[in-house]
């Protein structure tokens, strides 16, 4: 017994002296790191290189890294939007190291995401962009997109119009698609937004229930934005990326005390322009000058503005509130949002509570890093009648809003029996106020990623990933069988739903390694991707207002469903830190295609030429960064397209539409137009680019060439009837050409302790064009692109070879003496003694050919002043409010009811509609003031210096200047008629932080 007493006394001797020695062979470091005003930085990552420690400064930028070995250490201290500082510790016990970052304009060590992986922003091959919060457009935001606008060069960012949460069109670099989806691929942490086409729907993102599925994503939780627009950058995505990519990065949690952040900003939106109609009094005058004794006789004896009576200024909400930190050394993020946004349009709404959580923890001593995203929105609109924004323009303001009739008691037009009279628009307030349209809309998407990199080969990692993005949209519309708005079916009861589910995993190989004997580093990824996007549409019976059935589904459900494999790779080899080369190969197969087209291949190559790092040029005072690049790359597509298209398909009669043959009824299936060699739309893309510095980071930006040419267009066109089983053909046909060149430039035009002045200004032009369109070239084959209101089966926008897509095809105008146009009076262009349909022309096209984005931030102490503009040239747009309404046979009715007008009518005096005039076609090239902001940064306040107060104020949407007098002049669809305004937006937000 004694001897084992001795050898435990021994052994705990022994332990003693070993946790002694241990200790004395590591050491402590604490320190401090602070900005350039003296002020603790939160967040910045300081760590010992070549080793795994690593700590993060809490929020009085204080850090402590332990069990670090005594001698020789080098730190580095990293934050975005700071140079990073390296610093060489001897340590021996508890050492100090105090760091002091300073801002970096050009931030060229930023860590920049790119497809599967990341890159420091110097040694990029392709042309990408990132826009970080710092830069994010402030105030009323209430979808992503809205974020970036105006920022980027080559990107283009269109609102939808004025409704709450409205979405945008967004296009990168122009659109590479005439009937294929033309939005760019966005990747949210991950995962991929698919492109799911509903039944029916338009746009190739659709969600039911919202007015703009990108709206589910509270803008808060975002951190960055990456825009990936040339080939070398998007190829890696394949099948989806001829559109460019989006990648959105969300915020995470950082090691240290829980931050907690309370933002709210309280908003005030108000209609910034209504369309210019005439007034009672005006239309009172027209037809007493104009008019028959019957048709005076129709006059009211009101003064109704009826954009006044459908249009509010309206209060709007959105707050928000996060904590981060680390909880037993796992960094989370968890935020929670309420938005409530009321729209200029009365009953107009929209409600949306989110929530997200972010865990990213290490494991194996940093070796196995996770990364959890979950995030999940519930929202609730009522969906404003935007009939009611046309009828306001053409409803009579003589009458009254309300009258004592069947119809509810608003105000109709009806004859003499007490009929409506059915050419007359309806009573603006009644289609608001009678149709009732409500939409819920429930989202959740998030991913497990896992980096794991091998202990015997650290330069090794394996990723995985593994995400879903689930929808449901669901919501229905009742309309009163007494509404006029559908008086013929005593109204109308309806429901929807539909549910999304998308699914996908991922896993690949990435090798990063220096290989010093050869002074070069490799940098190898290859990985398998699957993909599985389904939508079920439930199919209710409809009623009418009085319960009666008005129609039975024929089927319950249908569901649409399609699947993507790939396979992909890429490799980076850097020489000497000057030339880098670079090739990605990515292999697609699509259930949208039969098994003979089913697989695409899409290659690219990149160098680049890191001047700036040359003997002859790295001691430079002048210049910082010198960077060029050359990249080639094909991209697919086989978004925006119908899932079955290659395949034959049938559908049923409706319930409806029986045939009854032998005493009983039967449904009869009808075949469907199909294309079994329907193959990808593909898009060859050449860029050439520089990025340069200036003045050790004051000036700097980039120039970028690029020329994209599609090919095997995925097109809808007419063909002969009898060769199969419709009139209309979705294949691949004709090619199409984007050609351009953009530019930014960024100047810290004063960095000084007090005062901080930054400016940034990017310009793009582009030019777009078929270049064929027919299996067999005809340099007069077109295909319709867009029909105009008022003029049933009048096609105004086409696509032909030689011009851009959607150009406008109508008649070159004549004008008198004093420049005023004469009624129905062309040129004959091709002098053939006739005017006709031979003497339509091509006549400009609603795509801008220059695109604009000037930002600029001005700071003073705790003061900030900042703005956005952008603008458009070469824009035209057609005012189809003043070739509809804006004629005397629309005032003075032959349908026995007065009209109002647009004030165009007073200049033409037309008496009957010239659709197809080109005096029509307006130049529509603007600038904007897209936001105007004042903030006041308080900094620390409390005693113990970690609370945070800031303070802000922003004007949005603050002027337009345009020679375009219609209601906005910024439209993507080129077509004026039914535009809900875009409200002016007064902000007021307050930003707490403990």
């Amino acid at each position: 017994m004694k001897v084992f007493y001795v050898m435990r006394r021994v052994l705990l001797l022994v332990l003693t002296f070993a946790a002694f020695a241990v200790q004395a062979q590591t050491g402590i470091i604490t320190g401090k790191v602070i900005d350039e005003t003296g002020l603790g930085l939160p967040g910045v990552s300081v760590q010992v290189k070549g080793q795994s420690k690593v700590s993060s400064t809490d929020v009085k930028g204080n850090y402590r890294l332990t069990g670090v070995s005594n001698g020789a250490v080098t730190l580095t201290a990293t934050y975005i939007g700071y140079r990073s500082v390296d610093m060489d510790v001897t340590v021996q016990g508890n050492t100090v190291a105090n760091f002091s970052l300073k801002p970096d304009a050009q931030n060229l060590n930023e860590v920049v995401v790119i497809g599967y992986g990341t890159a420091q922003k110097k040694d990029l091959t392709g042309s990408i962009t990132t826009v970080g919060a710092k830069e994010f457009q402030q105030g009323n935001i209430t979808s992503p997109e809205q974020l970036i606008s105006g920022k980027v060069a080559g990107v283009s960012i269109t609102s939808n119009g004025g409704a709450p949460g409205s979405g945008s069109t967004i296009r990168v670099r122009g659109g590479a698609s005439l009937n294929a989806s033309n939005d760019p691929l966005i990747v949210v942490d991950g995962v991929p937004f698919s492109s799911n086409l509903l039944p029916g729907a338009t746009n190739s993102n659709v969600i039911a229930g919202v007015g703009n599925p990108l709206s589910l994503i509270n803008p808060n939780d975002i951190e960055t934005f990456t825009i990936l627009k040339d080939a070398n950058a998007t190829a890696i995505y394949g099948s989806r990326a001829s559109n460019g990519v989006i990648l959105i990065t969300t915020k995470k949690g950082k090691s240290g005390a829980p931050v907690i952040n309370f933002s709210t900003v309280n908003s005030y939106l108000t209609v910034a322009k209504k369309v210019d109609v005439l007034s009672a009094d005006q239309i009172r005058a027209y037809v007493n000058a104009n008019g028959t004794a019957d048709q005076k006789a129709l006059l009211g004896t009101a003064n109704t503005d009826w954009q006044d009576v459908i249009y509010k200024n309206v209060f709007s909400t959105d707050n928000n509130l996060s904590i981060a930190g680390a909880f037993k050394k796992v960094p989370y993020r968890f935020s929670g949002g309420y938005l409530d946004q009321k729209g200029s349009l009365q009953t107009d709404n929209l409600t949306r509570a989110s929530a997200a959580l972010t865990l990213n923890p290490t494991f194996f001593d940093n070796h196995l890093k996770v990364d959890l995203n979950l995030k999940g929105t519930l929202s609730e609109s009522r969906f404003a009648n935007q009939d009611a924004v046309k009828a306001a323009i053409q409803f009579d303001p003589t009458q009254p809003v309300y009258a004592s009739n069947q119809y509810g008691g608003y105000y109709e037009w009806v004859g003499s029996t007490g009929q409506l009279n059915p050419n007359a628009p309806r009573n603006p307030l009644g289609l608001i106020e009678q149709k009732t349209d409500l939409g819920k809309a429930d989202r959740s998407f998030g991913n497990l990623r896992l980096d794991y990199s091998f202990h015997f080969l650290p330069e090794l990692h394996v990723n995985a990933n593994a995400g879903y993005d689930v929808s449901k949209g669901y919501g229905n519309t009742n309309i009163p069988y007494y509404a006029a708005q559908s008086f013929g079916t005593s109204g109308s009861s309806t429901q929807y739903n539909s549910v999304q589910h998308n699914k996908l995993a991922e896993f690949y190989f990435n090798y990063a390694k220096d290989l010093k004997g050869i002074n070069s580093n490799i940098n190898a990824t290859a990985g398998y991707g699957y993909y599985d996007n389904s939508t079920t549409t439930y199919n209710f019976t409809s009623y009418n207002g009085l319960g009666a059935v008005i129609s039975n589904p024929v089927f319950p459900f249908d569901t649409q469903q399609n699947r993507l494999l790939s396979y992909y790779g890429r490799v980076v080899y850097t020489l000497a830190d000057k030339y880098i080369l670079s090739g990605t190969m990515r292999a697609d197969g699509s259930s949208k295609f039969s098994e003979d087209n089913r697989w695409g291949y899409f290659p690219s190559a990149g160098f680049t030429w890191k001047a700036i790092n040359e003997d002859f040029l790295k001691d430079s005072k002048v210049l910082s960064d010198l960077k060029m690049r050359l990249s080639y790359g094909i991209t697919g597509q086989q978004d925006g397209i119908a899932n079955y298209s290659f395949l034959p398909n049938y559908y049923n009669s409706a319930n409806e539409q029986q045939y009854y043959i032998g005493g009983q009824y039967y449904h009869f299936y009808t075949p469907i137009a199909y294309d079994r060699n329907l193959k990808w739309e593909t898009s060859t893309t050449y860029n050439a680019g520089i990025d340069y510095g200036l003045f050790k980071g004051r000036v700097f930006g980039s120039v970028d060439v690029y020329f994209k040419k599609t090919k095997d267009l995925l097109s809808t066109v007419p063909i002969p009837v009898g060769t199969n089983f419709s009139n209309l053909l979705l294949t691949n046909v004709g090619n199409m050409e984007n050609k351009g060149i953009e530019a930014s430039i960024n100047v810290a035009i004063i960095k000084s302790d007090d005062i901080n002045w930054d400016m940034g200004f990017n310009a793009t032009y582009n030019k777009n064009k078929v270049t064929n369109l027919s299996l067999n070239p005809d340099p007069n084959y077109k295909i319709g692109a867009g029909d105009i209101t008022g003029a049933t089966g009048t096609t105004l926008k086409w696509n032909a070879a030689g011009y851009n897509p959607g150009s406008f095809f109508v008649y070159k105008q004549v004008y008198n003496e004093q420049g005023a146009p004469i009624e129905g009076v062309y040129q004959d262009l091709n002098n053939d003694g006739v005017v006709n349909d031979q003497d339509k022309y091509f006549y400009k096209s609603p795509q801008p050919k220059v695109i604009l984005g000037f930002t600029t931030s001005f700071n003073y102490k705790k003061w900030t002043l900042s703005t956005v503009l952008r603008g458009n040239l070469g824009n035209y747009i057609y005012d189809n409010v003043s070739s509809n309404l804006g004629v005397s046979r629309n005032v003075l009715s032959p349908s026995g009811l007065i009209n109002n007008a647009g004030s165009n009518l007073l200049e033409t005096n037309f008496t009957a509609n010239q659709f197809l005039s080109d005096y029509y076609v307006r130049n529509a090239s603007f600038l904007k003031m897209d936001n105007a902001g004042l903030a006041y940064n308080f900094g620390r306040i409390s005693p113990n210096r970690s609370t945070t107060l800031r303070f802000t104020a922003n004007v949005q949407n603050v002027f337009v200047i345009s020679d375009y007098k219609g209601i906005d002049p910024e439209n993507s669809t080129g077509i004026d008629y039914n535009l809900y305004p875009r409200p002016r937006t007064y902000s007021l937000g307050v930003n707490v932080g403990f």
